[in-house]
């Protein structure tokens, strides 16, 4: 289900209720339930509401969906997502996870327009299951993680960064989605560049960052891979972490560096600065 280009007219009883709440707490912020993506709302409000349950391969295509959006008006509560059809996830699979994974870039890299977001249900019992996916399963003992659950902690960890513009340059760019980052984690540093390679080759980039006011410090860099043997791959109770981040050390990392992205993965390069400034990176 997607409410894209949906076209929902208001009530006069919406400008009574807006008026009325705005007149006596100024500092609510009011959300529309209607779509304004594709075309202006036709009444006020601080920010409009906006789901999508899609396939995999739809909602990898989607990823551009709010950098086509108008900067003036609303701004947006993305409040579910999810990859959503049968045939792309049981209970959540490696494959789901990468398409929101791109998603989700297309939500960060347009973060002065997108203030929040919310995955579908986050938790289930899987003794009464009414939905799929979910991000954590759990039963009366036990409990686990889904490859989506694992995705949303290569942003969680980050938030509140400085989005810095990526080029992506590659024959292979129309399965690839990326973003770079600026975050501090206690004292240190760093320049995380996220890129999700959706397709079935593997990808050789050279990593080029530029407006570098410091070196790359490589023996606090890291990089974090989510990727698995097959990308229909799912967690389970007997097998919980099947698909699950892998983090290692990254001696290669420099301003300028080789990498390799296995297909259907997930890759997160944590690049530890002493300062920074203005920066791009190409790829």
């Amino acid at each position: 289900m997607s409410r894209l280009g949906m076209k929902i007219v208001t009530t006069p009883n919406h400008l009574k209720f807006y008026n009325a709440i705005r007149g006596a707490y100024p500092d609510i912020q009011i959300i529309s339930n209607c779509d304004g993506s594709s075309e202006p709302l036709d009444h006020p409000a601080d920010l409009y509401d906006f789901h999508i349950y899609n396939s995999a391969n739809d909602l990898f295509l989607k990823k551009d969906t709010f950098s086509r959006t108008s900067r003036t008006g609303p701004k947006v509560f993305v409040s579910e997502y999810a990859v959503h059809v049968d045939g792309d996830t049981s209970k959540g699979s490696l494959q789901a996870s990468l398409a929101e994974a791109a998603f989700l870039i297309g939500l960060e890299v347009n973060s002065d327009i997108v203030h929040m977001a919310s995955y579908a249900p986050l938790f289930v019992n899987d003794n009464d299951r009414k939905w799929n996916p979910d991000a954590i399963v759990f039963n009366s003992w036990q409990q686990y993680g889904t490859p989506s659950y694992w995705m949303q902690t290569f942003f969680g960890e980050s938030s509140g960064a400085v989005i810095h513009p990526v080029r992506l340059n590659s024959s292979y760019s129309g399965s690839l989605a990326a973003s770079a980052i600026t975050w501090q984690d206690n004292e240190d540093i760093f320049l995380r560049i996220k890129i999700v390679n959706f397709g079935p080759n593997a990808v050789n980039l050279t990593l080029s960052a530029t407006g570098l006011e410091a070196g790359v410090n490589a023996s606090r860099s890291a990089v974090t891979v989510l990727t698995s043997n097959d990308s229909l791959d799912e967690n389970s109770f007997d097998d919980p972490l099947k698909v699950k981040p892998v983090k290692s050390g990254l001696p290669s990392a420099a301003e300028e560096m080789q990498a390799m992205l296995v297909p259907h993965s997930f890759t997160s390069f944590d690049l530890a600065l002493d300062e920074y400034g203005e920066l791009a990176a190409d790829m």
